[in-house]
């Protein structure tokens, strides 16, 4: 639902066309130096997080949402994520 106190300038602000990178993050892992420098092509990397965790979205450092990762309709094995907790990123809360 639209705030008529809101004025909504996206269609007059060019700074709206400019693309952004979005980082997911799934997880973090802390290996020892010594066990990286290890690490062959089919190495398992244990991370902090489960599989059904809520993965994290940042630009910058800036975490800006949280969601779930999920199959794109129709493309099998492409990844995307479903939001399910975006930041106020208008007032900054």
């Amino acid at each position: 639902m639209s705030d008529p106190a809101r004025t909504d300038t996206s269609a007059s602000n060019p700074f709206t066309q400019v693309p952004i990178e979005i980082t997911i993050s799934v997880g973090k892992a802390r290996p020892l130096v010594r066990d990286l420098l290890r690490l062959k092509q089919d190495a398992v990397l244990p991370l902090d997080r489960r599989v059904d965790d809520p993965v994290e979205l940042y630009v910058g450092d800036k975490l800006i949402a949280r969601g779930e990762l999920t199959e794109v309709e129709g493309e099998a094995g492409k990844l995307a994520v479903r939001l399910t907790e975006v930041a106020d990123l208008q007032n900054g809360l």
